[in-house]
């Protein structure tokens, strides 16, 4: 299992986002390279974060590695170089914290995100969460809740809400929100539950419903530099760069709020 995880994490890097607007320049081979593993729901968003920095820090090359944060979280158990991490959930952060894997005073709690449930564009069968017990809904598209936090967090959500027992026979587990997003899209579930910023990305589902106050837990994006980094002060530079002003705008235009 362990080879497989590293073999995994090796794949997703050579297909990383690299966003480097001199790496074919004779400067480019003087940048420090951080790799950055980040939670698939912050995909989109960590783009332009990676252009805005290189506008301040050109000498910084950002590499980015996406995954559920669980496959994220093993990964760095197994040895993958990676010098920051950026979970959609502590419990992964606390996990390698308790390992001793994590800078623990870089530490920071950087975003806040809602969950929502979601159908295909222009359906008629779902009007809130309750409804999903219905006979016509078969499939309910969910983020596997052992290494997904959008998961966790709609099991906690369904649990709250007395669902889940019932509704476990419908679930189609997932490796990541995206592909319960992805599922959702192309008609292959029901309804499915995902992150309010991943749902207004989509011109292909709509948002039937907000989990409400007090059904889950506070859903934090928790970011550290790893121990075993060969660059803590850059990597440091960037984890401080996230919680700037111009970040945070770059994040809010993605739907995410921020958690200082």
């Amino acid at each position: 299992m362990k080879k497989r995880g590293f073999f995994y994490f090796i794949i997703s890097l050579i297909l990383t986002i690299c966003i480097s607007c001199s790496a074919s320049t004779p400067e480019a081979s003087t940048q420090t390279q951080l790799t950055v593993s980040v939670a698939a729901s912050l995909q989109d968003v960590m783009a332009p974060i990676a252009e805005a920095y290189q506008q301040q820090e050109p000498n910084t090359l950002i590499v980015y590695n996406f995954a559920s944060s669980g496959t994220l979280q093993q990964q760095i158990e197994q040895g993958a170089p990676v010098d920051i991490f950026i979970s959609a959930s502590p419990k992964q952060i606390d996990i390698l914290e308790s390992k001793n894997l994590l800078k623990v005073e870089t530490r920071k709690n950087l975003l806040k995100n809602e969950v929502v449930l979601v159908t295909a564009k222009d359906s008629q069968s779902l009007q809130d969460f309750a409804d999903l017990t219905g006979e016509n809904i078969t499939k309910i598209a969910l983020g596997n809740p052992e290494t997904v936090p959008a998961g966790q967090y709609g099991k906690e959500v369904l649990s709250h809400l007395k669902l889940y027992e019932d509704l476990t026979p419908k679930f189609v587990l997932a490796k990541d929100v995206r592909q319960v997003l992805f599922y959702v899209e192309s008609g292959n579930v029901d309804a499915g539950i995902v992150y309010q910023t991943d749902a207004m990305l989509s011109d292909k589902i709509t948002i039937v419903a907000t989990a409400p106050e007090g059904s889950h837990s506070p859903i934090l994006y928790p970011v550290a530099v790893l121990q075993q980094s060969k660059f803590p002060e850059q990597a440091q530079r960037f984890v401080d760069f996230l919680i700037t002003d111009t970040a945070q705008s770059i994040f809010k235009d993605y739907g995410f709020t921020p958690a200082q």
